[in-house]
């Protein structure tokens, strides 16, 4: 068994695209018309393009507001991704805008930041442990 595809609710799925693409470099994969203005819409890593897709997916169902708002009062990331070098990909977010709730923080072995992304949501960022 392996995670094939896991999602984050965006409130707008455009913006989440150009924000996942043009800022996070994200590819996309799929875009298919769903119902309505929804879509299908999912992106991979360029690293790993047959790897785990992450569905950008409509924000409109009535529970997802209530949870989402009480994960960012209390500061918790939605989802979190793996880069090389915490402290270099902030200093690249950052440089484009993007805006930190963390600040890279070095715990034990591993660092990590978290950002607002755009859409409704905190991600964390973090090297693994080798």
């Amino acid at each position: 068994m392996k995670i094939h595809l896991t999602s984050v609710f965006v409130d707008d799925q455009a913006k989440a695209l150009r924000f996942y693409t043009e800022v996070l470099g994200f590819v996309k994969k799929y875009d298919v018309p769903v119902s309505g203005t929804d879509r299908w819409l999912t992106v991979v890593s360029p690293e790993e393009p047959g790897g785990t897709e992450l569905l950008l997916e409509p924000a409109g169902h009535p529970a997802v507001k209530p949870y989402r708002d009480a994960l960012a009062a209390d500061g918790i990331p939605l989802a979190q991704f793996a880069v090389a070098d915490v402290r270099a990909e902030y200093e690249r977010l950052t440089g484009l805008g993007v805006r930190f709730t963390q600040e890279p923080l070095e715990m034990g072995p591993v660092t990590t930041a978290v950002f607002d992304d755009t859409c409704g949501n905190l991600i964390q960022i973090a090297t693994q442990p080798q």
